[in-house]
C-alpha cells in the first residue's frame, strides 16, 4: 500500500507541475488578447482529474493536514539544541 501511496503522490507533484504551465499558458493567451478556451477546459480536467487522485490517496490513509495561520504561527519551527543568537563580535544578544 505505501507504493501505491508514494505512486499517487508523484503523479499529484507531475499534475500540479502541468497545471501550472497550463495556468501559465492561459496568462500568456490573456495578455495577448487571444482565445485561451482551450487551455482552461484542459485546466478543468487536469482538476478533476486531481480530485480524484487526492480522494484516492485519503482513502489509502495519505490525508494531510493543512494548518491554519494561527496553527502556523503557534508551531515551532526552531531548530533543536540551539543556543542563544549571539553578534558579530561573540556576545549575546539582548
Amino acid at each position: 500500500m505505501d507504493n501505491r501511496l508514494n505512486e499517487i503522490r508523484r503523479k499529484i507533484r507531475f499534475l500540479r507541475s502541468q497545471m501550472l504551465d497550463a495556468e501559465s499558458t492561459i496568462r500568456q493567451h490573456i495578455n495577448r488578447d487571444e482565445d485561451c478556451a482551450e487551455a482552461s477546459i484542459q485546466l478543468m480536467a487536469m482538476r478533476v482529474v486531481m480530485l480524484g487522485l487526492i480522494s484516492e490517496r485519503n482513502r489509502l490513509g495519505g490525508e494531510e493536514r493543512l494548518l491554519d495561520v494561527d496553527e502556523r504561527l503557534k508551531a515551532d519551527c526552531r531548530a533543536v539544541g540551539r543556543g542563544p543568537l549571539k553578534g558579530a563580535r561573540g556576545r549575546r544578544v539582548r
